[in-house]
C-alpha cells in the first residue's frame, strides 16, 4: 500500500486482513482530450454475431407470478412526543 505523508509517498507492507481508509482524491475522473475523442469517432466498430462467440442466449429464468405489494395503511398524527412514545410502546411494541 502507498500512503501520502508530509515528505512524499510511503510504501507500507501490511499483513492481511487489514483496514484501509481513503481520501477524496481516490475517485478523480480522467477526462479524454479532444484529439482522442476525434480519433475514437473515426475508429471502426467490429460487429460480431452471438453464434460466432459460442454463447447460449436462451432464457434461463421464468416468471412464476407477479403481484402488487399490499396497500399501506394511513399513518396516525400525534400531538406530542409523549403520545408518540406511548403509541410506540403500547401499540407497536417497538420500544
Amino acid at each position: 500500500m502507498t500512503r501520502e505523508i508530509d515528505g512524499g509517498l510511503q510504501t507500507v507492507d501490511l499483513k492481511m486482513p487489514a483496514v484501509v481508509t481513503t481520501d477524496l482524491r481516490l475517485n478523480e475522473p480522467r477526462y479524454a482530450s479532444l484529439p482522442n475523442i476525434m480519433k475514437a469517432k473515426k475508429k471502426p466498430i467490429d460487429e460480431k454475431d452471438i453464434a460466432d462467440l459460442g454463447i447460449d442466449v436462451a432464457p434461463r429464468l421464468t416468471t412464476l407470478k407477479v403481484t402488487e405489494p399490499a396497500k399501506r395503511e394511513a399513518g396516525v398524527m400525534v400531538e406530542s412526543v409523549a403520545e408518540l412514545v406511548s403509541k410506540l410502546k403500547d401499540e407497536a411494541g417497538v420500544i
